[in-house]
C-alpha cells in the first residue's frame, strides 16, 4: 500500500507539469521521425521495424535521465527527503514507487508509437512476435537507464549534475556495445577486452529481443543491472537517513 501511495504521488507530479508531456511527445516524434528519415522506412519497406527499434537506445540515453533526474535530487534540494524519513514508509517502498512512476511515463511514451505497428500490419505480414519482443526489450533498456539515473540522483541534489552524469553513463552503455566501437576497441586492445567491455552494453541483450529471441540470460542481465542500481540507491538513502 505504501508503494502504491508513493507511486500515485510521483505519477501525479509528472503529469501535473508539462515535463512528462514534452518528453513523451519528443520520444514519439523522434522515434517515428528517425524511422522515416534516416531509417528510410518507405524506401526499404522493412516490415520488421528494425530501424524503428534501432534508435530507441540512442533516444533513451538522453530521455530516460531527463525523466528520472528529479526523483531524488529534487527531494534533497527541497529538503523533503528528511520529511520522507519521518514517515512510516520503508526506503524500498519509496524507491519502488518512484521507479515504477518513471517507468510508467516511459511506457506511455513507448505505447504511443503503436501507429507503426498498425502501419506495418496494413502494408504486409510482419512477425508480430518479434515486434512484441522488441517492445519488451525497448522498455527494459529504458528501465535500466531509469534505475541508473535514480542511483546517480541519490548522490546529488543538483538535477543538472545528475543529468550530465547519467547521460554519460547511459551513453557509454550504448556505445561500448555498438559494433563499430567494439571493432575499433578490439583493434586497439584485444578481442577479449572488447568482448568484456561489450558485455556491459545493452546492445547484445536488446538485439536478441529485437530478433524475437526470448533468452533467459537477457532478462537476467536487465534484472541484475536494475536490481544493483536500486540496491545502491537504497544503500545511499539509508545512510543519509541514518
Amino acid at each position: 500500500m505504501n508503494t502504491l501511495t508513493i507511486y500515485l504521488r510521483e505519477l501525479k507530479s509528472y503529469f501535473a507539469q508539462p515535463t512528462a508531456y514534452a518528453l513523451i511527445v519528443i520520444f514519439v516524434f523522434l522515434s517515428l521521425g528517425l524511422t522515416f528519415t534516416f531509417g528510410a522506412f518507405m524506401r526499404t519497406g522493412d516490415l520488421s521495424l528494425f530501424y524503428f527499434f534501432f534508435y530507441h537506445p540512442w533516444l533513451y540515453m538522453l530521455l530516460a535521465p531527463a525523466i528520472s533526474m528529479k526523483l531524488w535530487a529534487d527531494e534533497q534540494r527541497n529538503g523533503t527527503i528528511e520529511l520522507l524519513g519521518t514517515f512510516p514508509v520503508s526506503t524500498w517502498s519509496i524507491i519502488a514507487g518512484k521507479f515504477l512512476a518513471a517507468a510508467t511515463v516511459s511506457l506511455v511514451a513507448l505505447l504511443l508509437t503503436f501507429p507503426m505497428v498498425i502501419t506495418v500490419n496494413f502494408l504486409g505480414n510482419p512477425d508480430n512476435v518479434a515486434i512484441i519482443s522488441s517492445y519488451i526489450g525497448s522498455f527494459l533498456v529504458c528501465c535500466t537507464f531509469i534505475a541508473i539515473t535514480m542511483l546517480v540522483s541519490a548522490f546529488t541534489r543538483d538535477q543538472v549534475v545528475c543529468l550530465i552524469v547519467s547521460v554519460t553513463i547511459c551513453t557509454i552503455m550504448v556505445l561500448c556495445g555498438y559494433e563499430p566501437v567494439t571493432t575499433e576497441l578490439a583493434k586497439a586492445t584485444s578481442p577479449g577486452t572488447a568482448e568484456a567491455v561489450a558485455s556491459l552494453s545493452v546492445w547484445s541483450q536488446f538485439a536478441s529481443l529485437e530478433r524475437g529471441m526470448f533468452r533467459l540470460q537477457d532478462f537476467i542481465w536487465f534484472a541484475s543491472f536494475i536490481s544493483i542500481s536500486l540496491i545502491g540507491t537504497s544503500t545511499i538513502l539509508s545512510a543519509k537517513r541514518a
